[in-house]
């Protein structure tokens, strides 16, 4: 009963993403209980967000959907829907197209960004809603929740952590929780 009980009291709670001290680029994750390192993006945070900027948005934005590498063995669990990244997909980032911050096939001209990549950084890679159900020209575009590079290297937007501490929230992580950035 208890253990019920505390599932349903995480699964409400969102996912607060604080600055850290001293460095404008790294960034703490709160969780229920759970203190979670995080790197954000290289300039820091803003409350004007705009395209290229290397800034993470202030804001509180809903998990929308997800993506999963899906030739990685990895075990994930979560109630989230996660579609498998294939070597089409890729996310439009070129304002003035008509496309601007959705996911588009290749070939594709336009400025873009490729879902499938090596590093490793999109093996689980949540959209959030910034810019994406009401968009507007260079606001921004691709802020996910995603993973780290080693060492904690800023995001060019983007909230990253580790593996491990991915598969710890995946769990309570579901369509509509709230990524609030401070």
């Amino acid at each position: 009963m208890e253990k019920t009980r505390r599932s349903r009291t995480i699964q409400s709670t969102m996912i607060i993403v604080r600055p850290a001290p001293r460095n404008k680029s790294r960034a703490l994750i709160q969780f229920d209980t759970l203190r979670i390192p995080a790197a954000i993006g290289r300039s820091g945070r803003t409350v004007t967000k705009l395209e290229g900027d290397g800034a993470t948005p202030v804001a509180s934005m809903k998990v929308l959907h997800g993506f999963r590498r899906g030739e990685k063995p990895l075990r994930l669990q979560t109630p989230l829907s996660l579609r498998r990244i294939g070597a089409e997909m890729l996310w439009c980032d070129q304002p003035d197209h008509p496309s601007y911050n959705r996911l588009v096939k290749a070939p594709f001209r336009p400025s873009h960004e490729e879902m499938k990549r090596a590093d490793g950084l999109y093996d689980v890679c949540l959209v959030l809603d910034w810019n994406v159900r009401s968009r507007a020209r260079n606001r921004g575009s691709a802020i996910f929740f995603h993973m780290i590079k080693p060492g904690y290297e800023p995001t060019a937007g983007c909230v990253a952590v580790h593996p491990r501490d991915m598969r710890r929230l995946l769990p309570f992580i579901r369509k509509g929780t709230v990524v609030r950035v401070l």
